[in-house]
């Protein structure tokens, strides 16, 4: 079975990266990457809000202009926004300086329909060099917690599975509210807050 918890040597390789929230209360902290997209994202924060649970998501610029008013509902439910780049882009693959463009790019398109600049960032697929790390003045966000929900070999049952499996205290789990992900995510997401809730946990959007 693919490994669902980061490997413990990247939290020492890159420290400064926030890969878990020490605590040893009985919390998790939801994460949702590449939205915002109608439907798969309006269905996310229904579930949230069955299990009064908050969330972080991480928008693509280019996604939050094509559908403001998901964003917007985002903000109307009290979880928080953070910045995915504008168009999805491979850190490892693109110079630091379009990066950096990137990651500006999303934020002026977010703060447009927020009022406010998102403090929290989040490099696409995990890709982000030292040079980039640098040059943005974000908390940058990983993950303790990786679900696979967008893997197309994944069945929704292995990737529930590998997900209970790997969380614990003060865990940052990574979904996706994209398209792709869709069957994975709407079918692993309600069981796996059902699964920690009945063991007393509380699910809270990030605050660093």
């Amino acid at each position: 079975m693919i490994p669902h918890r980061t490997p413990f040597f990247l939290p020492w390789l890159y420290p400064s990266l926030h890969w878990k929230i020490p605590t040893t209360e009985k919390t998790i902290y939801l994460t949702f990457d590449d939205g915002p997209i109608p439907e798969v994202t309006e269905a996310v924060l229904e579930i949230l809000k069955k299990f009064d649970a908050k969330g972080s998501f991480f928008c693509i610029g280019d996604n939050v202009k094509k559908h403001p008013h998901v964003l917007q509902q985002i903000i109307a439910t009290g979880h928080v926004v953070g910045n995915h780049t504008f168009h999805h882009v491979n850190g490892w693959k693109t110079p630091s300086s379009v990066y950096k463009k990137e990651v500006e790019d999303a934020d002026e398109v977010i703060k447009d329909y927020t009022g406010s600049t998102p403090t929290l960032f989040r490099p696409p697929y995990g890709r982000i060099t030292r040079k980039q790390i640098r040059s943005i003045q974000h908390q940058i966000v990983m993950w303790d917690v990786l679900s696979y929900d967008y893997e197309l070999g994944m069945s929704p049952e292995r990737c529930l599975k590998g997900t209970i499996k790997a969380a614990r205290p003060g865990s940052i789990v990574v979904f996706h509210d994209s398209i792709k992900a869709s069957k994975n995510l709407l079918y692993t997401l309600p069981r796996f807050l059902e699964a920690y809730s009945d063991q007393g946990y509380a699910f809270k959007s990030l605050a660093i």
